[in-house]
């Protein structure tokens, strides 16, 4: 059985007969007759009571229109919300990140809720190792990286250009600085993320090349933990400037330019070459490009290829 006979079978059974439903549906009355002797046929049990001139149902008809009236239903929902769907009604958006890379995402999510209040936003946190792999089995349709992925499967996009800064807090006798050298900093105690990085490998071969001591006394396991522990004056740290925004415009950390230290690095919003882009990750791309465009500064929308 296909569904426009089970059309034709709920037209005749509510019309209460062949010729009312041939009208109905703009159909001879021979076609709605041939259309319904095949669902028969099909059924093995006869639907109507054609002793009936009213269209009588069988007990085997009762029983299958219960059961068409279901299926059309769900097939009217189904349209319903693959309309949603596109008019972005509905949905969900899953984007893979690290602690850090997810701070990029605050401002673009926050404008994607404003203007897609309905689509459901799921961030994963993975390790930035990981997120080109999660992309590619679709376990989230984005992922934002501090890397270029050398994947074929992958394209980026540079969305965001971050840089390493040194601070202290206030009460530092360095805050008053305008600007420092590398060699003033080797009797100081630095608070450290306890994951390697790149950042912390280019730090390292900085001290390294200046030769001047690099004391970590304290690794701690988040970007979170360590602004905290530094503004309580317990050292002072190098930390990619996207995580200290507001600390410093708070004046809760000061930031000193060191001047043989200038490490960028940029952001980048990975996703799949092949196959199809949701509804919701295209609106996704477009704020993401728009908020580059009215932010400017350091957010960008730059692909790479």
């Amino acid at each position: 059985m296909d569904i426009s006979q089970l059309e034709v079978f709920l037209a005749v059974a509510r019309e209460g007969g062949f010729s009312r439903a041939a009208s109905k549906l703009y159909r001879t009355q021979s076609a709605i007759s041939q259309s319904v002797r095949k669902l028969e046929a099909e059924i093995g049990e006869p639907l109507f009571d054609r002793s009936s001139r009213e269209g009588l149902l069988t007990d085997a008809g009762r029983v299958l229109q219960e059961y068409a009236e279901r299926l059309l239903n769900l097939r009217e929902n189904a349209r319903e919300a693959l309309t949603e769907l596109r008019e972005l009604q509905m949905g969900k958006l899953v984007v893979g990140a690290n602690e850090l890379t997810a701070l990029y995402l605050l401002r673009v999510l926050g404008e994607f809720r404003r203007v897609h209040p309905a689509i459901r936003i799921v961030v994963t946190r993975s390790l930035g190792s990981q997120l080109p792999d999660d992309v590619r089995r679709h376990k989230c349709e984005f992922g934002i990286l501090t890397y270029e992925p050398q994947d074929a499967e992958l394209a980026s996009i540079v969305v965001y250009s971050d840089e390493l800064i040194f601070v202290v807090p206030p009460q530092h006798p360095l805050a008053r600085e305008g600007r420092i050298s590398i060699r003033q900093l080797g009797a100081e105690s630095f608070v450290a993320h306890i994951v390697a990085s790149p950042y912390r490998d280019k730090v390292i071969q900085a001290f390294e090349k200046y030769k001047t001591p690099l004391h970590m006394g304290v690794e701690l396991p988040t970007l979170q933990a360590i602004k905290r522990f530094v503004a309580l004056g317990n050292g002072v740290a190098f930390l990619p400037e996207i995580s200290v925004e507001d600390e410093i415009a708070r004046g809760d950390l000061i930031r000193i330019p060191v001047q043989e230290l200038s490490v960028h690095r940029k952001l980048r919003l990975i996703q799949r070459k092949a196959g199809a882009v949701s509804h919701a990750g295209r609106a996704f791309l477009k704020i993401a490009e728009s908020v580059a465009h009215n932010q400017g500064g350091r957010y960008c929308f730059e692909r790479d290829r």
